[in-house]
């Protein structure tokens, strides 16, 4: 066993989960690549759950790799490794299943294949695995290392791991302000206030997510479509909090008029992964009130709009002290072109 290695192959393996990031949900997005005398023979990702997806999503594939509807992660780089499994060593950023589900278990396919290490990051928190994968390997003597790369992959891997645990999907808040905290004028104009770049990666923000809700409020000013645009991936489910005014360009989009709380365990319900949340001020503030966001991302601008009657990030009653303030810390923070995203997990 080489530390060394074993951190490169799996930091790649990791590099090739990416790839999968857009459209193997409700699956993880999973990547492995198998490793004989040194060298890469094989690789793969987590492929799309459905047919649909990718009609949906031109993103394909790059040559060097393996996937396709519904094969997991480990059988796609068996695949292509072929002959040259036998003895290798398996990386993979998510324990091996071993339960028969859509496909059957990836755990028999790596025996079958003769690798004869098998190198994990994660065990899956899903109750159909949750070590059975890494105890039925060894059974059948092959040698498992958990643990390697753990933290990028539990980062990588946030809303999955949060759905499996908590069974409620993770929740981002985007946000678009100002200097001074200021996400749209008076008159209700937020266009734009951050510039392409940061407008391009919350595109990407929401591809990655199963739904994106917005409240009625935000669908009457701006009109959103909340569709992918500048990136290639799928368009979320859309959730409106209220009524949906008629002829809004958000259709088709679901109305939900119940308490937050009960949306939230309703998706989670369905399978959703993660719920973008893009505002308005009034949906966020209640957000952050009732303490359902997972993660608030924030994209701010050089640019300050003065006075006190620009709509703030949060709207509604705040905290009365200092001493009671949510207090947190950054997780990211990315210069993107002239705006920064700030990445913040309340503690």
């Amino acid at each position: 066993m080489n530390l060394e290695e074993d951190a490169k192959f799996m930091a790649e393996a990791i590099e090739v989960a990416e790839k999968a990031r857009f459209w193997s949900s409700p699956n993880p997005w999973v990547g492995v690549v198998v490793v004989a005398k040194g060298q890469v023979v094989g690789k793969g990702f987590t492929g799309p759950f459905n047919a649909t997806d990718v009609a949906e999503n031109s993103t394909q594939p790059e040559e060097g790799f393996e996937s396709s509807v519904g094969v997991h992660a480990e059988i796609a780089a068996l695949a292509q490794a072929g002959k040259f499994a036998n003895g290798a060593t398996l990386y993979t950023t998510l324990e091996p299943c071993n339960h028969h589900g859509r496909t059957s278990p990836c755990t028999d396919a790596i025996i079958q294949a003769g690798i004869k290490r098998v190198v994990v990051a994660l065990v899956d928190p899903d109750e159909r695995v949750s070590g059975s994968g890494v105890e039925a390997l060894r059974s059948a003597g092959v040698v498992v290392d958990v643990g390697q790369n753990s933290t990028d992959v539990d980062k990588q891997l946030a809303p999955y791991l949060h759905h499996r645990r908590t069974g409620r999907p993770y929740v981002l808040l985007k946000l678009a302000a100002t200097l001074d905290g200021r996400i749209a004028a008076p008159d209700g104009s937020s266009n734009w206030i951050t510039g392409e770049e940061a407008r391009i990666d919350a595109h990407k923000l929401r591809a990655e997510s199963d739904a994106i809700c917005v409240g009625a409020g935000t669908v009457r000013i701006d009109d959103p479509r909340l569709t992918v645009r500048s990136v290639d991936g799928p368009s979320p489910r859309r959730i409106v909090i209220g009524e949906i005014p008629e002829g809004a360009q958000v259709e088709p989009a679901e109305p939900w008029k119940g308490p937050l709380e009960d949306l939230i365990q309703k998706l989670g319900d369905e399978g959703v992964l993660q719920l973008l949340v893009e505002g308005g001020a009034g949906l966020a503030g209640q957000m952050h009130r009732e303490g359902l966001v997972d993660r608030y991302v924030i994209y701010v601008s050089p640019s300050i709009m003065g006075g006190d009657d620009g709509k703030p990030l949060l709207s509604g009653d705040g905290v009365a002290t200092m001493e009671s303030i949510s207090r947190g810390k950054f997780a990211n923070v990315t210069q993107l072109g002239e705006d920064v995203r700030l990445d913040l997990v309340l503690s």
